[in-house]
């Protein structure tokens, strides 16, 4: 498919005319998967849209091509990108790259300081929220909101999960918390110059294992192994 023909971008009002066709792809694709999804209604999709909490894609010409939209829980502390689905003949083409990536942008514009989380049993979905910077994490970590577990209810493995304490279950639990992904004015300031990514990285690992010593050393101590590690790293 050519990705040229295809809009992605946040969902208008004009958009309910697909919640119908969205949440009807939703439930065909768990059911071939076998796997289960906590079910929406069209009328929970088009909520969404006109909250302007959700990203669609379409072609040039109007044809739905894929949809996600964004949950908050625990007082907007945590968000989701929900409901990720690709009309079936423009699957494998990269179009869900590129909605979760709008999605993902949409939720760090919308709200900034909170984690964002994802339940998924898709392993292109888990490449996809790995690139973005999430990682893999227990279900402790997710949001205790009973709200958002309420809707595994309606998936086929909610006895699993609750059978486990909602400890785990079929699906694979990923974060993105911007917490972790802060950098400070120091390590701003340490790399001022323009650098390589490789060397970015390398000088990186150099100053986080000298920071340490390099504190101490202003009042006269650990001198010597300061120096021994400089000479290991040529500097």
């Amino acid at each position: 498919m050519d990705n040229q023909q295809i809009i992605v971008r946040v969902a208008t009002p004009e958009d309910k005319v697909y919640s119908k066709t969205i949440t009807d792809e939703m439930e065909s694709s768990a059911m071939a998967r076998g796997t289960g999804i906590a079910k929406r209604s069209p009328e929970y999709i088009e909520d969404k849209i006109e909250e302007g909490k959700a990203v669609i894609a379409v072609t040039h010409d109007g044809k739905w091509v894929g949809f996600c939209y964004i949950e908050t829980w625990s007082h907007g502390e945590y968000v989701a990108n929900s409901g990720l689905i690709v009309a079936p003949e423009y699957r494998k083409s990269g179009v869900a790259k590129l909605i979760k990536k709008k999605i993902f942008n949409l939720s760090r514009q919308k709200y900034p300081e909170a984690k964002i989380f994802g339940l998924t049993t898709g392993l292109a979905v888990m490449k996809i929220n790995s690139d973005l910077g999430y990682e893999p994490v227990t279900y402790s970590e997710l949001t205790q909101d009973e709200a958002f577990w309420a809707g595994c209810k309606s998936c086929v493995n909610y006895d699993i999960l609750m059978s486990k304490d909602r400890k785990n279950c079929m699906c694979t639990a990923m974060l993105y918390d911007p917490k972790d992904h802060y950098e400070p004015e120091e390590t701003k300031e340490f790399f001022k110059e323009n650098v390589s990514g490789f060397e970015r990285l390398l000088r990186f690992k150099q100053w986080k294992l000298l920071r340490p010593f390099m504190k101490k050393d202003k009042d006269g101590n650990n001198s010597g192994k300061l120096k021994s590690i400089l000479h290991l790293f040529h500097l």
